[in-house]
């Protein structure tokens, strides 16, 4: 059985993604970045991260010259940040970084300064798959606001945190004497 991409989108837009701009460059006038829900944790020992990026995007030959890339993690608020870096603004390249407040990272990358969390990171690593390339970075410096909430993605939009209803605790699971073995 085959699926098309049509179907498979219309999936995975009920999985929500956090939203992220993987921004990568030293110098003003050098710096790009792109706008994904593709980056997550991968390991803690080396503190490590992966993200996907589209081949044709203007940050992947980026990451593979200058080597390193952040993955900043917005807050509730920057979903026109999200929607710039995205390219749907009409805004490219290093023009994205007049909107939003950015500092440089340990590796010289831009890092959003009010970020949920900043990875900054040093290529580690790259798989290669037919549209996309999967970086893999060794993370040189965190940062992380605990004050604001987290943007996602979910349903062709995004989201804060706060829209979601009803969350679910360990603590009500615990409550509803529901054994993670019925899991399994």
């Amino acid at each position: 059985m085959t699926v098309d991409a049509q179907g498979f989108k219309q999936a995975m837009r009920h999985c929500a993604g956090a939203v992220a701009l993987v921004t990568v460059g030293r110098e003003p006038g050098q710096r790009t970045g792109l706008t994904v829900t593709s980056a997550c944790s991968l390991s803690d020992n080396p503190p490590s991260v992966l993200v996907c990026v589209n081949r044709n995007a203007s940050a992947h030959e980026r990451i593979r010259a200058e080597r390193h890339f952040v993955i900043n993690f917005l807050n509730e608020d920057h979903a026109l940040l999200a929607l710039t870096f995205s390219g749907q603004k009409g805004v490219n390249g290093d023009d994205r970084f007049a909107f939003g407040r950015w500092t440089t990272g340990a590796t010289g990358a831009p890092v959003l300064e009010d970020a949920v969390a900043a990875f900054d990171c040093v290529l580690a690593q790259e798989l290669e798959t037919k549209t996309h390339s999967i970086f893999i970075g060794e993370v040189q410096h965190v940062r992380a606001v605990t004050t604001v909430d987290p943007l996602i993605y979910l349903r062709s939009g995004f989201q804060s945190v706060r829209n979601i209803h009803d969350p679910i605790t360990l603590g009500d699971v615990d409550a509803r004497r529901v054994s993670w073995n019925e899991f399994s």
